[in-house]
């Protein structure tokens, strides 16, 4: 249930609310306005009326959340979420592009990445430490050697880091190291995972899973919510189909449905979701005018030598042109770059 609390109404009165929802075997999650707040009430609530809440002092209405995914749902909270990136937002006016290579490799490799996508307009850097592989003998990432040379990299360029984190008990070596913990398609729905993540306030980059629909991916989002952390970042990756000619499916159609049903900033990303470098500045495009808050993109100093994924990455001319080519489609939605 969403209850409303009126204009003015006091500290206590607000307290008073918390506990009143705990009595119900709910839990409350407060939203903080300008000029009011608004509590969410989570849990099996079949038994609770919303009369239960009314008779609360300071209390202006109570509404039921129509939505299974209660803390994602635009019901709760209709203005759009803000996610702060170092001196930037994912979510706000302006589309952010998170640009690196699948894989660190090397120091002086994640270095070099790091100052030519920064050059370029990139917010964030993304470079995976850990790498899930389905082939047990590929390459699995530098670990946490890697996390160290990315940390050195955003010293060297002052970009906030993305990499992903595979288990419970690797968010805190990770969230040591990282700016933006991600989630991969695997592990979208390791539960235990998401509640780790849940009890952090480091912001979640969530990627949809290989086979997941929409709501499966906001039910994944609503653990991470539901256990105190607001910092979630949706993103669209592409599913696995019967098509072959790409390495997945970019579902660009769900950008403009996620955006109708929840305030979390929703990406895309071209790389994962064509698997050829060919492809990614086209459906770069189509994602932001999809409404896409921004964009992930896999890019390599030398995608011909690189040890994972050189095939979807582009390398640094690319890259900028692509950034040239962005910002006037950008203004033709009436966004910035």
């Amino acid at each position: 249930m969403i209850i409303v609390m009126r204009k003015g109404a006091t500290k206590e009165q607000c307290i008073a609310l918390e506990e009143r929802i705990r009595e119900a075997g709910l839990e409350p999650h407060v939203i903080h306005g300008t000029e009011r707040n608004v509590y969410g009430a989570v849990g099996d609530e079949r038994v609770i009326t919303e009369q239960f809440f009314e008779v609360c002092e300071g209390v202006e209405r109570v509404m039921p959340i129509l939505a299974p995914y209660k803390l994602a749902s635009v019901e709760v909270k209709p203005e759009k979420t803000a996610i702060q990136l170092g001196s930037s937002l994912i979510g706000g006016q302006r589309i952010g592009i998170i640009a690196g290579p699948c894989s660190v490799e090397s120091r002086a490799g994640i270095i070099e990445a790091a100052q030519m996508v920064k050059e370029a307009g990139a917010i964030a850097l993304r470079g995976g430490a850990y790498k899930p592989r389905t082939n047990p003998y590929a390459f699995q990432g530098l670990q946490e050697e890697g996390l160290e040379y990315l940390a050195e990299a955003r010293e060297a360029t002052g970009l906030p880091v993305v990499t992903e984190v595979l288990s419970p008990e690797g968010v805190e070596i990770v969230a040591k190291f990282a700016d933006v913990l991600q989630v991969g398609a695997r592990n979208m729905q390791n539960f235990l995972l998401l509640k780790a993540l849940g009890n952090t306030q480091k912001p979640v980059l969530l990627k949809r899973g290989m086979s997941a629909t929409i709501q499966e991916l906001l039910f994944a989002a609503e653990y991470i919510l539901s256990a105190g952390n607001p910092n979630v970042i949706l993103c669209e990756r592409g599913i696995r189909t019967f098509e072959d000619h790409t390495r997945n499916t970019l579902s660009l159609s769900s950008i403009p449905a996620l955006r109708e049903r929840t305030h979390l900033p929703v990406l895309a990303d071209p790389s994962h979701g064509t698997g050829h470098a060919s492809l990614v500045g086209p459906m770069s495009k189509a994602a932001i005018a999809a409404g896409a808050d921004g964009l992930i993109i896999e890019v390599h100093p030398h995608p011909e030598k690189a040890l994972v994924d050189g095939a979807q990455s582009l390398n640094p001319q690319q890259f900028i042109q692509l950034m040239k080519e962005l910002k006037p489609l950008a203004q033709a939605v009436g966004r910035e770059m």
